[in-house]
């Protein structure tokens, strides 16, 4: 083989490697979708009521549940009352969580709900898709005494 051969397709293997790591990162959810799904789930909540609402938020193969994307619902004193990725949560007063830098995540959350209708959120969280602790950016909506939220991992 002619050297420039070679490092043709040494450069198609390296483009194929890079260009797949994009699509893998591509195939979290946005922004949007982050916002979207707070919404249909703030709907679905007013709709059906919390006690047929939050069982559905819960449940993994649901609605609510997109990729990397769940719902989380939290009480304003920091109790879960629904969550998308990890059902063991539900029930938990989660006030005193801390991401890996120590970041009371929860207790800022609730207390961001208590002053403003929406807002968005920066803390490290364990992605369900890759299981590894990245940035998340959490979007959440006020909705009585809770705070119906959904993030996206930022690479």
């Amino acid at each position: 083989m002619r050297p420039s051969a070679s490092r043709q397709i040494v450069s198609a293997i390296a483009a194929t490697v890079i260009f797949a790591g994009a699509a893998a990162a591509a195939d979290g959810a946005g922004k949007d979708e982050a916002v979207a799904m707070v919404k249909k789930a703030t709907a679905f909540i007013k709709e059906q009521g919390p006690e047929k609402a939050y069982p559905e938020i819960s449940n993994k193969a649901g609605r609510f549940v997109d990729r990397d994307l769940y719902v989380v619902v939290y009480q304003l004193d920091g109790k879960v009352l629904a969550h998308g990725s990890n059902e063991k949560f539900v029930g938990k007063d989660m006030i005193e969580a801390q991401d890996v830098d120590g970041k009371l995540y929860v207790k800022e959350r609730v207390e961001l709900a208590s002053k403003q209708a929406s807002f968005w959120q920066d803390y490290k969280f364990v992605n369900p898709v890759s299981k590894k602790v990245e940035p998340k950016q959490m979007y959440c909506e006020k909705l009585d005494n809770t705070a119906v939220c959904a993030g996206i991992y930022k690479l």
